[in-house]
């Protein structure tokens, strides 16, 4: 029996879920990444899809998925949220990291779990992110770039530090870039695309990691990322975050059997950094990519 506390074991031999369940690996500077006000109220989280099996929720960004001893004076926790809102106990199937927003899939069951991380693990439940990247991209392709684990100095103390890379694939595609005329740097202008990214493996941190090594690192990233550009994005914008949203995730429903389709919307402050981008509404909805179909 999975402890309902404690529901990791029935995941982390999944080679596809190392970002998933499990211990919460939080950066150092993760509160510099997004930090919530909770001295008085807690964040907001959506219901995007609930049945009798399953509930997805929008997570905001700077919300831990669960408990951790990394982040013991925390308050406030996707996990027990979602169980409060929905009145039972939900078993995590995957995490997002916590500066990381957008859709996150809760089971209702250990049961239920367990055939979602079975689809984690063959590959076959899609996930789609959108980014805001440094530069300009032109050209989709698909990154084939195996990473080196990356451990935590107390959680993985004990952890074999030689441990060969991991395979990592992630499928990228431009969808629409930007100059504007402020410096960030050396140059009197500064340059952003927007990136549709699709991962077909679960390594930790790897999107952040998968651009950076394309020389397009997320905006906002304060482990990969590019540190003159998060400075001018947090002063020239007001916002504090790191630029990336787990759009939608496509699976088999592990009960049905239909096919499910969750997506969310973009949260208003990607719109204020559109209209600042000069990306109307006109160009936005002319985009089919934009739907993640």
């Amino acid at each position: 029996m999975i402890s309902k506390e404690n529901d990791a074991e029935y995941s982390l031999d999944n080679d596809d879920l190392y970002e998933q369940i499990g211990s919460e690996y939080i950066d150092e500077n993760a509160t510099a990444d997004t930090e919530l006000d909770d001295d008085l109220h807690p964040p907001h989280i959506d219901i995007l899809f609930e049945d009798e099996h399953l509930v997805a929720i929008h997570k905001p960004a700077g919300l831990l998925v669960h408990r951790s001893y990394l982040a013991r004076r925390e308050r406030f926790f996707a996990m027990q949220m979602t169980r409060d809102l929905v009145g039972c106990h939900v078993f995590p199937v995957h995490r997002l990291d916590r500066p990381t927003s957008g859709v996150l899939l809760f089971a209702k069951s250990s049961e239920v779990a367990r055939a979602l991380c079975e689809q984690f693990a063959d590959h076959s439940i899609k996930k789609h992110y959108l980014a805001i990247v440094r530069g300009n991209m032109h050209e989709s392709g698909t990154l084939d770039y195996a990473l080196k684990q990356e451990f935590d100095d107390l959680g993985d103390k004990h952890v074999d530090q030689n441990k060969a890379a991991q395979d990592a694939v992630t499928d990228y595609q431009p969808l629409l870039n930007t100059e504007i005329p402020f410096s960030s740097g050396r140059y009197p202008t500064s340059r952003y695309g927007l990136v549709k990214l699709s991962p077909h493996t679960g390594r930790k941190h790897q999107l952040r990691r998968h651009m950076a090594h394309l020389r397009h690192p997320i905006v906002g990233d304060t482990t990969h990322g590019d540190g003159k550009q998060n400075k001018f994005f947090r002063e020239h914008f007001t916002i504090n975050r790191l630029w990336l949203i787990a759009k939608s995730l496509q699976f088999v429903h592990p009960v049905t059997q239909q096919s499910m389709h969750i997506e969310t919307e973009l949260e208003a402050e990607w719109l204020t950094v559109f209209n600042a981008f000069g990306w109307d509404d006109d160009q936005l909805s002319s985009m089919p990519s934009m739907l993640l179909s």
